[in-house]
């Protein structure tokens, strides 16, 4: 292959879905080739894992099982005016470039042949968002003695303003903050700020009501579809992607969920009756979707939460599921999440920001 850059994106088609967002999530990157020696393939997107892994597929599937058909590809023929032109159209990271026999000859790289940044223009959609900005942030003291977890730093900006931003680029526009631990100089902290160009208002827990009891409060103040958000995490994924599953599958609440691996560093034993051993593992590896602490949430169910009773959004989606209301659930990579709730997570995500640590 001419280059490391582009060894670094091809990936074997019998490659796992699983080794696929790991690569994806170690490189940094979205978009891979897939090859079969020199033979072109396909593309693989982590829209196109995401996609199959709502279908139920299995982490153990190739990822030349899920590939699409109808993609846009280079030929050698093509002038590199031409293909800087289908670039600029697909706002593609890259542009393979193919011979007549499928053979990859080139890859153009985004980043290599434009100066400006690779931003689709995309419909924006004002969705209202509230992020819980209540809790003490306990496993993160002494620091949150001082000041409350939304307002810690993120290099220039707390964590309270990095979420927002990231809301802004979907195209939203009114902010709602459950505060209840230092409410005032959150308050006052964001009663300074003039250049968010977003409408923010707080709403006050007189006490503790857990991750969606304070949401009766804005009962008659949010009437559309609206986002959740804890206030210390941040997810790498174009919100509008999981606004168009949620109203495509007529969801009532979508959860955002996170491809976690577990790696036992030791040999697991399942034994059956009489304690004799059925199978053995040498260190084997678990894969689970966990909560991302992100949702979006039909109106109505505002209606569902208790006032002022100490309610978690779990026992919100345990409530529709009981009743068999439709709660789907929206996957994100390792990668694509960032949590500060703890100590060594939080000097994680100041080093992945590219910040100094404490």
């Amino acid at each position: 292959m001419k280059n490391k850059k582009i060894a670094d994106i091809i990936i074997d088609p019998e490659e796992t879905i699983l080794n696929a967002i790991k690569r994806m999530d170690d490189l940094e990157k979205k978009l891979f080739l897939v090859m079969k020696k020199e033979k072109f393939v396909g593309l693989v997107s982590i829209g196109d894992i995401q996609r199959s892994l709502i279908k139920s597929q299995d982490f153990s599937v190739p990822v030349g099982n899920i590939l699409r058909k109808n993609i846009t590809v280079a030929q050698d023929h093509q002038s590199e005016t031409e293909i800087k032109k289908m670039m600029l159209q697909l706002r593609t990271e890259f542009m393979p470039v193919l011979d007549k026999e499928d053979k990859l000859v080139d890859v153009l790289f985004w980043d290599e042949v434009f100066e400006e940044e690779r931003q689709g223009e995309k419909e924006k959609k004002d969705i209202p968002v509230v992020i819980m900005a209540g809790g003490f942030g306990t496993r993160l003291r002494p620091l949150t003695n001082i000041i409350p977890k939304p307002l810690i730093p993120l290099g220039d900006q707390t964590i309270l303003e990095v979420i927002i931003e990231r809301f802004k680029e979907l195209g939203s526009q009114d902010f709602y903050l459950s505060v209840n631990y230092k409410a005032d100089m959150i308050r006052n902290y964001f009663d300074e700020k003039n250049n968010l160009d977003v409408n923010i208002s707080h709403f006050i827990e007189d006490k503790p009501l857990g991750t969606a009891g304070s949401l009766h409060l804005l009962n008659n103040e949010i009437t559309t579809t609206f986002f959740v958000s804890n206030c210390d995490i941040i997810i790498d994924q174009d919100y509008r992607d999981i606004l168009e599953y949620h109203q495509a599958n007529k969801n009532e609440i979508t959860l955002v969920s996170v491809i976690k691996n577990f790696n036992i560093p030791y040999g697991t034993i399942e034994t059956g009756e009489g304690g004799l051993v059925k199978s053995m593992k040498e260190k084997p590896t678990f894969t689970f979707y966990i909560n991302a602490g992100m949702y979006i949430l039909e109106p109505h169910l505002i209606n569902e939460i208790p006032k002022n009773e100490f309610f978690h959004i779990t026992d919100l989606i345990d409530k529709v599921m009981k009743r068999e209301g439709r709660v789907g659930v929206f996957p994100v990579s390792e990668g694509a999440w960032s949590d500060i709730g703890e100590w060594d997570k939080y000097k994680a995500t100041l080093n992945k920001f590219g910040h100094d640590t404490w």
